[in-house]
């Protein structure tokens, strides 16, 4: 008997992108529903050699469903995930509503997924930023071996991570400069066409951004509260996949060769790594992947045990709804859930 799952925004990019996932690695559901906004009650969305018709997330009785993974924004989900836990439904959320309560697991299957048991307290598990999410995917290894003290993270954010909305911009605003037309920022505050942008969510007090300050965030909640970390965020003009230029000092003495030893053997990573022969991952390569690309490891002589490295990984994916399907089936595998029918 399999599972009923329900995708809370599956018209949107993440939801889209779930749905494929969900099919692509064969996750065992009997059956899978498409809930949206009203407005977009009836539109039809993909599910392997299916087609679904979306239906209004305020009129959907979770009762008898199993797992919802909710991509539908941060005020959605504070209102409705509480509502789907307590009908017995494990909601796993990809907004940033959630990762921050105390009583809510944040979780990155191949860094912390033990912490997923913390889950029926509300129901509710929630998927880190992308960015974050593909960082600790790498920090994690080397932490275990050479326990890292500090890291300083530079992100390169594709547009996708703002949703269709800054798809669409990117490609109006390239199309305007071919043909010589009035280039609008509605999307983002400056012009992103040809063009880096150093704001990414709202500024805080202390000068860091909203979204540096969830990497920081995140990563001591997921990783080890003891690593100290400042990151600065950057959008980029490129489509999908973010990366990440990262500098990590440690405790202990690691080379560049141990590094990809170990990196090489860890889940998630997948080491590219031979610059001479230009081989290296960019945001273009990574898209439609499932893994944590790293290269361009080396070794950092201005700190002691210090290592650089670049990592690359489709934010749409591993930063969402790959993340959001692989603690799915942690909750599957580790038979932390029962499908109700079943029970029943």
């Amino acid at each position: 008997m399999g599972y009923k799952v329900a995708i809370v925004g599956a018209t949107g990019n993440v939801g889209r992108e779930i749905l494929t996932i969900l099919d692509e690695r064969g996750f065992p559901a009997d059956e899978v529903v498409a809930l949206a906004s009203r407005r977009s009650q009836g539109t039809e969305v993909s599910f392997g050699d299916k087609t679904l018709k979306v239906k209004p997330l305020d009129q959907y009785d979770f009762s008898d469903t199993d797992i919802c993974l909710m991509s539908a924004g941060g005020s959605i989900s504070k209102e409705w995930a509480p509502k789907i836990g307590a009908q017995g439904c494990v909601v796993i959320d990809n907004s940033s509503a959630w990762r921050y309560d105390a009583q809510v697991p944040l979780i990155v299957p191949e860094v912390n997924a033990d912490a997923i048991t913390g889950f029926s307290k509300l129901n509710i598990i929630a998927n880190p930023n992308c960015s974050t999410a593909q960082l600790v995917v790498a920090l994690k290894p080397l932490h275990d071996i050479a326990t890292i003290k500090r890291v300083v993270v530079s992100t390169y954010q594709s547009v996708s991570g703002a949703g269709k909305e800054g798809m669409d911009e990117l490609f109006t605003q390239t199309r305007a400069v071919f043909v010589n037309d009035p280039i609008e920022s509605t999307k983002f505050t400056k012009r992103i066409a040809f063009n880096l942008i150093p704001h990414i969510d709202v500024f805080m007090e202390d000068g860091y951004t909203k979204e540096e300050w969830k990497v920081m965030a995140e990563t001591k909640k997921i990783l080890d509260p003891k690593i100290k970390l400042t990151c600065t965020a950057v959008r980029v003009p490129v489509f999908v996949s973010h990366s990440e230029s990262v500098n990590i000092e440690f405790e202990k003495p690691i080379s560049a060769d141990e590094a990809r030893d170990i990196l090489r053997e860890a889940p998630g990573c997948l080491v590219i790594d031979n610059p001479e022969e230009e081989q290296y991952i960019t945001p273009y390569e990574a898209t439609g992947e499932d893994a944590t690309y790293i290269s361009r490891i080396r070794e950092d002589a201005t700190v002691e045990n210090g290592l650089n490295m670049w990592v690359v990984s489709d934010n749409l994916r591993k930063g969402a709804a790959l993340n959001a399907v692989q603690i799915a089936e942690v909750l599957v595998n580790r038979k932390l859930i029962t499908p109700k029918k079943q029970a029943a």
